[in-house]
């Protein structure tokens, strides 16, 4: 008998200095079976980074057909793809084919790896923003994974800062290569 996801709610409040974006949103986040909190914790700063109206989560691990999150416009062209880790090259080069953003948010085991042997490649895709973030503070926000979150988050110069219940956590993901 196959494992059901788990489902997470998530009340964010979103302060989003950098791009003047403000806003509350109220979302599910079903986690996969073989999915980690740090992992589902990622794909919510994920969203919060690239937040607006029309930003979905997909199937993501239940499907390689889809990316983690994405946005399409009415037409149904897809504006931004956004992955997490490391995906295989292959699959960037359809992303940049299929989008017209793509971002990467490479974290954990293996990310220097994943970027030392890629790197070449990737910088040569038309679209494609690679970010690493930080071990310590995605397994920090990995903590921070209950069934019916209420965060704050604020972005600022590139920079975020998470807050529940008096925790905080400022995280700087660092830039690898932007288009």
């Amino acid at each position: 008998m196959a494992l059901k996801a788990t489902i997470f709610k998530a009340h964010l409040k979103l302060a989003d200095i950098d791009r003047a974006y403000y806003a509350d949103h109220t979302l599910t986040l079903a986690r996969h079976p073989s999915e980690t909190d740090e992992r589902m914790m990622i794909r919510l700063l994920a969203f919060a980074i690239h937040a607006s109206d029309c930003l979905q989560f997909t199937r993501g691990l239940s499907t390689d057909q889809e990316p983690d999150l994405w946005q399409k416009n009415l037409q149904g062209e897809i504006e931004t793809w956004i992955e997490l880790g490391q995906p295989d090259i292959k699959r960037l080069r359809k992303a940049s084919k299929l989008a017209a953003q793509v971002f990467v948010y490479n974290y954990g085991g293996g990310a220097e790896h994943w970027w030392v042997k890629n790197n070449k490649e990737v910088a040569q895709l038309r679209n494609v923003q690679i970010f690493k973030l930080p071990g310590v503070e995605t397994q920090q926000l990995a903590s921070l994974a209950d069934r019916n979150m209420h965060l704050e988050i604020t972005v600022q110069d590139g920079q975020l800062l998470v807050s529940t219940a008096g925790h905080f956590i400022n995280i700087a993901p660092q830039v690898l290569i932007t288009d």
